[in-house]
């Protein structure tokens, strides 16, 4: 019994301190803008399954970035990224504006360019002309939504959009990519019925314009999820399994 309590107490200690390092892993700059007052309370209740604070940290988000943000929806990220990267760092919002975009991935402005506590955050389209003026950045990001480009409505040349992303950043510039995981193998299949990708794909398609696979996390894994239901099923809504993905423009 007392091996066991001894035990207990050894895991306890042991899982604090994962948590603290883990806690410890999110820099100031980013905790600091997580916990902006200024950001919705809606976006805040998000926070506890997105955990954005372990997300930019994974992503490598630094004050002075200038960041691309790829069909940044309601905002969510949109407005942490405007506090991380401060006063010396801007967010461009890459907006759709695309037959059918509205229902299937937003293309109106969200407001944030237009809110005073973000004031460096701006809006442009995405087209790829759009993309590639936006540049040079430092970060290209999607969250969510990667594999709406794959919607088959939407009749996308994703590899140029790739391209145009590629071009956009600077040399040793980071892709970000957040998104719901597919069965493994399904390359595009679950895009249109389920909102998913399948990562494996996802890897092989931004390799093929000349990135650099730079790292993975598991920080949104679930492994409960079975992969076999939309993401806006309310079984898994909030809680679908996700991959996070880093790829380098060459230096």
């Amino acid at each position: 019994m007392k091996t066991r309590l001894i035990a207990t107490a050894a895991a306890a200690v042991m899982l604090a301190g994962a948590m603290a390092a883990s806690a410890a892993a999110v820099p100031s700059w980013i905790a600091k803008a997580v916990a902006n007052p200024a950001r919705p309370a809606a976006d805040r209740g998000h926070d506890a399954a997105r955990k954005p604070g372990q997300v930019m940290a994974f992503a490598g988000v630094r004050p002075g970035m200038k960041v691309l943000e790829l069909i940044p929806g309601g905002g969510y990220f949109t407005r942490m990224l405007s506090g991380a990267v401060g006063p010396k760092g801007h967010v461009t919002e890459a907006i759709p504006a695309l037959p059918n975009a509205a229902r299937d991935v937003g293309h109106s402005s969200n407001g944030v360019a237009g809110d005073p506590s973000f004031a460096n955050v701006s809006e442009t389209g995405m087209t790829l002309q759009d993309i590639e003026k936006a540049g040079p950045v430092n970060l290209v990001w999607t969250s969510q939504n990667y594999h709406d480009l794959h919607l088959t409505r939407l009749h996308l040349d994703v590899v140029a959009l790739d391209r145009a992303i590629f071009a956009a950043l600077k040399p040793g510039g980071v892709f970000f990519i957040e998104d719901h995981a597919a069965r493994p193998g399904s390359g595009t299949s679950d895009t249109d019925a389920m909102h998913r990708i399948d990562e494996k794909f996802v890897i092989r398609e931004v390799e093929s314009v000349g990135f650099q696979f730079a790292g993975e996390s598991d920080i949104l894994r679930n492994p409960k999820d079975t992969h076999t239901l939309s993401v806006f099923n309310p079984q898994i809504r909030g809680h679908t399994d996700q991959f996070l993905l880093k790829f380098r423009k060459p230096a």
